[in-house]
């Protein structure tokens, strides 16, 4: 990981402390972070639902940034533990939508290339 390059990216988007963690093996932004950067860029990012039921969630995101685009996609699986799912949540659609969010927004900023994720991303990278 570019240390530099990274702490060049925590002043442009004016993180602080409370925006982002060290996980085991990654650097994780929190959801006010992924806002924070979204924000400052002025990101529009648009939704496509692939597929939506009870317990199983898929999405696309598509952010566009002056003359740059991306898409990407996020996904919810409802289960008792990662055997079964990736979330424990019924909000399936919403977590699938602040997922595939947050890859948009870290990709498209730089940060994904770092190694840098979102804490939405899965359950274990929430903050303990």
């Amino acid at each position: 990981m570019n240390n530099n390059k990274l702490k060049e990216l925590y002043l442009k988007y004016e993180l602080d402390k409370e925006d982002f963690f060290k996980h085991q093996h990654y650097t994780i932004i929190t959801r006010q972070g992924i806002d924070k950067i979204q924000a400052k860029e002025q990101m529009h990012v648009s939704y496509e639902v692939i597929r939506c039921e009870p317990n199983f969630a898929v999405f696309k995101a598509k952010a566009v940034k002056e003359d740059k685009m991306i898409e990407t996609f996020g996904s919810a699986l409802k289960g008792e533990g990662y055997k079964d799912g990736n979330t424990n949540s019924w909000y399936v659609a919403e977590m699938a939508e602040k997922r595939a969010m947050s890859r948009a927004v870290l990709k498209l900023t730089g940060f994904y290339e770092l190694g840098v994720f979102g804490e939405d991303e899965s359950e274990s990278f929430k903050k303990k």
